[in-house]
């Protein structure tokens, strides 16, 4: 990572329940090319134990059951993780941290610079999934994020829509976009006739009803994979799809291989890791009309209203009945899928790991 050649150390947080795991990972990897050791905190329910064996093949790994924010019954709960996350890091000799939650930072004191990664937040979901700001109970999340906000070195978002969306939620200004990135190289070159479709689908965000309702009007079959069961009791009904239930990364991957449309009508996405992997494995996208897909798949998709099955069923049937226009389609995304590349995005990161290390030096050489 420096041009001496020496090796630099991070402390990155992970969790086992979402798409963090997944980032992580091929970030760390990535990483480790280019000289960067990762020593992994995580949070939150324990991972599988093939999970396990996958984070500790990249870099050593702790855990702590003390809860993710948005699982929190209160910000008491979270006070002491600054505090372990410090300490870890002494006890590591890491040269600076990588949280994967704002709410992580907040009152962390530390010589080592620390970055921040929004991934997604709970005022930017109330705000895009139900139109309002959160309610009473779950307003210290503000609170929370913003102090976090205020101890980073340095803010990164995974889209132009999600840094805007923080702007208008926490007025944070100067956000550093990296988009994520996948190491998915597919398995199978056939393409079968059905449409596939993965999510944590409890998260009202994802849109499970309009998808279940669409998978009733469609000629292709729609297989899902996915918890329809949450953390903190919230559960959802799919009646229509072929739900595979909550499936490993292999096996998710290997169903979207050979899916010839993926499907997406989330309301709420900071940037969408499912629908890069899909045009990674040469599916056609068929995304709801939001402007974190439009940012990022512009041309290289089918766009549908999310709150309207029909205008859904209708861009998968047009799809599914023209060979053609889903091989262009299909073309097109994987040609977009290029530029998130790990290569990209951990040379993008690196790049605000050295400007914050340079920024910590000089301010050291000045007192």
């Amino acid at each position: 990572m420096t041009q001496s050649g020496q090796t630099c150390r991070i402390l990155m947080t992970v969790d086992a329940v979402g798409g963090i795991w997944r980032y992580a990972m091929d970030l760390a990897s990535a990483l480790r090319l280019e000289g960067v050791e990762t020593v992994f905190a995580g949070f939150g329910p324990l991972p599988s134990r093939r999970m396990i064996e996958e984070a500790q093949a990249v870099g050593r790994l702790h855990w702590s059951e003390k809860p993710l924010d948005w699982m929190a019954g209160g910000e008491n709960e979270l006070a002491d993780i600054p505090e372990r996350l410090a300490r870890l890091a002494d006890a590591e000799a890491v040269d600076l941290l990588h949280l994967n939650l704002p709410s992580q930072a907040a009152g962390f004191a530390s010589s080592r610079p620390v970055v921040v990664v929004s991934h997604s937040c709970i005022l930017t979901w109330f705000a895009a999934v139900r139109r309002t700001a959160p309610p009473d109970d779950w307003s210290w999340h503000e609170a929370i994020n913003r102090d976090g906000f205020g101890a980073a070195d340095a803010i990164i978002a995974p889209s132009r829509s999600h840094a805007d969306a923080l702007s208008r939620s926490y007025a944070v200004r100067n956000v550093d976009v990296v988009h994520n990135a996948s190491r998915h190289i597919p398995t199978r070159l056939h393409k079968a006739p059905y449409c596939f479709a993965a999510a944590r689908w409890w998260d009202e965000g994802k849109n499970a009803a309009v998808l279940d309702q669409a998978a009733a009007l469609i000629s292709f079959p729609l297989i899902a994979a996915g918890s329809v069961d949450g953390p903190n009791g919230e559960h959802v009904d799919l009646r229509h799809v072929d739900h595979r239930g909550e499936l490993d990364h292999r096996e998710a991957m290997a169903l979207m291989d050979e899916a010839s449309i993926f499907v997406s009508p989330s309301i709420y996405e900071p940037f969408g890791l499912a629908a890069l992997e899909a045009a990674r494995s040469g599916a056609v996208l068929v995304l709801a009309d939001i402007p974190t897909y439009r940012e990022l798949w512009r041309d290289a998709a089918v766009f549908a209203d999310p709150s309207n099955p029909r205008a859904f069923a209708s861009a998968i049937d047009v799809v599914a009945a023209d060979r053609g226009l889903r091989r262009r389609l299909a073309l097109a995304a994987q040609e977009r899928s290029r530029h998130f590349s790990l290569a990209n995005q951990s040379r993008q990161m690196l790049a605000v790991y050295r400007r914050v290390l340079d920024q910590r030096s000089a301010l050291s050489a000045a007192e």
